[in-house]
């Protein structure tokens, strides 16, 4: 089920600020609208794109000077992720997005979302990664995550720029960067099985809708047919009672004739 929005500021891979596109229910119920990122095109909501289309414009002008200031501060800094993993350095964990937000927000002290983060890879093994955080959808920075099993190897492995596994290690972990991991394939699972699970609720609110609107119409219907069979009952009723007030007076008038 595709539902139609309009953009209030450019989404990367769907269209720029004021674009009506179609994109699946889901997305658009689970981020685009909660993240304030579009609405829903609606001639209302159209009408009031266009009637705030300036400020939206100067808002993100503004948004994305503040971006480019914190892009300036966040390059080319290193952030430390403690980890378990093997003595040839294999994480036994997975590391999120959250995570990576998380330790940007503690060392940097600004605020970083995790749908900031752009993860185009699992992370199999200790080391540096260069992960890519979108501060404004005009500005991405990249920053470094020295993933480590203790924090003084971090501090030896910043040192050094090297991570400390050995070169087998590297070249198992390099093949190994390709297989999705486990808990992210299970993540995206859950969130498709969510997703699917939340459309057929939406379908379900539709059309329980759609037979409320029914019932109603023929409730409507029904109570209408009563008032004008009541009301042809009435009629006949009063008429009735006229012909028979007209009889007795006919009556009436023959006797007194009759009398004289």
């Amino acid at each position: 089920m595709a539902t139609q929005v309009i953009l209030l500021e450019r989404v990367e891979k769907l269209g720029g600020m004021g674009d009506v596109i179609s994109v699946k229910s889901g997305y658009a119920r689970n981020y685009l609208l909660p993240q304030k990122k579009a609405l829903r095109a609606s001639e209302q909501n159209i009408a009031y794109f266009e009637a705030q289309k300036k400020k939206l414009e100067a808002e993100s002008v503004k948004g994305q000077k503040d971006a480019e200031k914190l892009a300036k501060k966040l390059s080319g800094i290193k952030v430390p992720l403690i980890r378990q993993a093997s003595e040839s350095g294999h994480l036994y964990g997975s590391v999120t997005s959250r995570d990576i937000a998380a330790e940007i927000t503690e060392v940097s002290k600004e605020t970083i979302r995790r749908d900031m983060v752009l993860l185009n890879q699992s992370f199999k093994s200790i080391g540096f990664y260069p992960v890519e955080i979108s501060l404004h959808p005009e500005v991405k920075v990249e920053v470094t995550i020295n993933i480590a099993r203790s924090v003084e190897e971090a501090e030896i492995q910043a040192k050094t720029g090297h991570a400390l596994i050995t070169d087998e290690a590297v070249k198992t972990t390099q093949k190994e960067q390709d297989i999705p991991d486990e808990a992210d394939l299970k993540e995206v699972l859950e969130e498709g099985a969510l997703e699917v699970e939340k459309e057929k609720q939406e379908a379900e609110a539709v059309k329980a809708e759609k037979d409320a609107i029914k019932e109603a119409e023929q409730k409507v219907k029904a109570e209408a047919k009563a008032e004008i069979k009541a009301a042809e009952e009435a009629a006949a009723v009063k008429a009735a009672l006229e012909e028979a007030e007209d009889n007795e007076q006919d009556i009436t008038e023959a006797e007194e004739a009759k009398a004289e």
